[in-house]
């Protein structure tokens, strides 16, 4: 009895320390969670779990994928997570993934999220080369790629060799061609320089536009044996299977998946999803409301600036001017005074000179008046009279020379002083126009920080009325023409890279799909033309 007792105890102590739960790690394209999930958890309360922490509503694409013996599977909603094939190891390794793809990128997806993690697992599978993508084709969506990573194109930031340490572009891609990263990185530039103004969440979208158009987009392939065997000849209908039992419930699953998605587009949206869509569309409104606000007060700050600037060098010419007219200002002067004092100097050498012609003359009146007894002092009286004379006269014309050199003199220091008065004159002006510059520079020139803006922004308001949908409505109108007449010139542009870079290619290097995908493209087929001939005998298509 005691025995029983003791055994009955030590199962129900036992029974307690078996674990309760157990730890998850869930792996998006972006980021790793970990969770504790209760060890009665189904799929759908973990997979539930993790949308909601990712804030994600548009579930039905989405799944949570792991690898069972080299094969992939994915998580089911109805059953137990640990009763799935998962390894026991902790923490239980998920990867959350897109399971199901949109036929039409932009109408299907509404979240923000959504389109991001759709964004980074398309790309991911085009690097990859799970996707084929043609090599124009690629450097097209790297281009969207950059703009979505770093934004509007700017030269001052955006150096040559930025996207050195990117990955961009499949490496068959560039093994097929004899270009040089630069010459790569160049072709990707030109085109990115193009996508101005579109912000993160636009260039995703276009990215995925461009990639929901590639042949394997939104296909899974598996190796079956083809012992091709139809059913009913009246029917095309064909059986197949796989090798592995595994396999065969994957692509059952996958069908199943597709028939539900593709029935599911054709009814009416539901409550949630209008009310998705509503949310959405009012999302976008405002935020393209706040882009155009941050253009305009971009716009304002660029002209504030350039005005600015502007004043500035107005100011610093006006200086300039001052400082030279201010410089030829002291030069008049000093002109003026070397003027001034040389013709004093030329003035009293004119009064001596006068001076001394009078004395000659006196000096020679008296000599011709003093009687002169002998003949000898007579001639040598003569001969210092005619040397009197003739100083006389040397002086007289010396004296008439500096006299006109006084007035010469006393002409250009009028001249040199009506110089000095214009450039004072000029200084004046100059002086006042700095005056009034400054006090415009003051009140144009706005502050850094732009407080006027923040009035502006301060006074904005979101009241989303009828009026405001139906305008709205109208600009996508619009923009789905402006995109049409887009298609055509992209279509254009990447006609003419193929064309530029054919030369290039290294046709040995051409693989499999190359090939296939050439063939397709010179006989015209397409995903869409071969989606379109099952629809036109009234059947449905299934893409796996």
């Amino acid at each position: 009895m005691a025995g029983a007792i003791a055994s009955r105890m030590s199962f129900s102590s036992l029974k307690r320390k078996q674990p309760k739960t157990f730890t998850v790690r869930i792996v998006t394209m972006d980021a790793e969670m970990e969770f504790s999930c209760e060890v009665k958890w189904k799929g759908k309360d973990l997979f539930d779990l993790v949308c909601r922490t990712l804030g994600l509503r548009e579930t039905w694409f989405f799944g949570l994928q792991y690898t069972i013996k080299d094969t992939v599977a994915w998580l089911k909603m109805d059953k137990k997570v640990l009763d799935h094939d998962v390894p026991t190891e902790e923490p239980v390794t998920f990867h959350f993934l897109a399971k199901f793809y949109p036929e039409n990128a932009e109408e299907e997806l509404v979240q923000e999220i959504t389109q991001h993690l759709f964004f980074l697992q398309v790309k991911k599978q085009i690097l990859d080369e799970k996707i084929y993508c043609p090599p124009e084709a690629s450097v097209l969506l790297a281009s969207y790629a950059v703009q979505a990573k770093y934004g509007d194109y700017d030269p001052n930031v955006h150096k040559r060799g930025f996207l050195a340490q990117e990955e961009l572009l499949p490496k068959r891609v560039i093994n097929l061609y004899q270009m040089t990263p630069e010459m790569w990185e160049e072709r990707i530039t030109a085109w990115y320089a193009e996508h101005r103004g579109r912000a993160r969440d636009e260039a995703e979208m276009e990215y995925l536009k461009i990639a929901q158009d590639l042949e394997m987009y939104g296909v899974n392939y598996f190796a079956i044996r083809f012992t091709i065997k139809p059913l009913d000849k009246k029917i095309d209908v064909f059986k197949f299977n796989s090798s592995k039992l595994r396999v065969n419930k994957l692509i059952l699953q996958l069908c199943i998946g597709n028939h539900d998605l593709f029935m599911r587009r054709r009814k009416a949206d539901s409550l949630e999803v209008q009310q998705m869509k509503a949310q959405a569309r009012e999302e976008k409104a405002r935020k393209q409301m706040e882009r155009q606000r941050l253009a305009r007060e971009k716009q304002m700050r660029e002209e504030a600036e350039r005005t600015r600037d502007e004043l500035e060098r107005r100011l610093m010419q006006l200086k300039e001017e001052a400082t030279m007219a201010n410089e030829a200002l002291m030069r008049s002067e000093e002109t003026a005074d070397l003027l001034a004092e040389k013709a004093q100097i030329t003035e009293e050498e004119a009064k001596l000179l006068a001076q001394k012609a009078a004395e000659a003359e006196q000096e020679m009146q008296r000599i011709k008046a003093t009687a002169i007894r002998t003949e000898e002092e007579k001639r040598l009286m003569e001969q210092k009279v005619l040397e009197a004379e003739m100083l006389a006269l040397k002086m007289a014309e010396e004296s008439e020379r500096r006299a006109k050199e006084a007035d010469q003199l006393k002409q250009d220091l009028q001249e040199a002083r009506e110089s000095e008065r214009r450039a004072k004159q000029k200084l004046l002006e100059i002086t006042s126009k700095s005056s009034y510059t400054s006090m415009n520079s003051s009140t144009t020139a706005l502050p850094t920080d732009l407080p006027s803006f923040n009035l502006i922004s301060e006074s904005l308001s979101f009241d989303f009325k009828d009026t405001d949908m139906k305008r709205l409505s109208m600009e996508i109108e619009k923009e789905k023409v402006e995109y049409m007449e887009k298609s055509k010139h992209l279509q254009e542009q990447l006609n003419e890279l193929k064309t530029e870079i054919e030369a290039l290619k290294l046709k040995e290097r051409e693989t499999a799909l190359d090939i296939l995908h050439n063939e397709n493209a010179s006989r015209g087929n397409s995903k869409h033309n071969t989606i379109k001939k099952p629809q036109a005998q009234g059947r449905r298509p299934i893409c796996i």
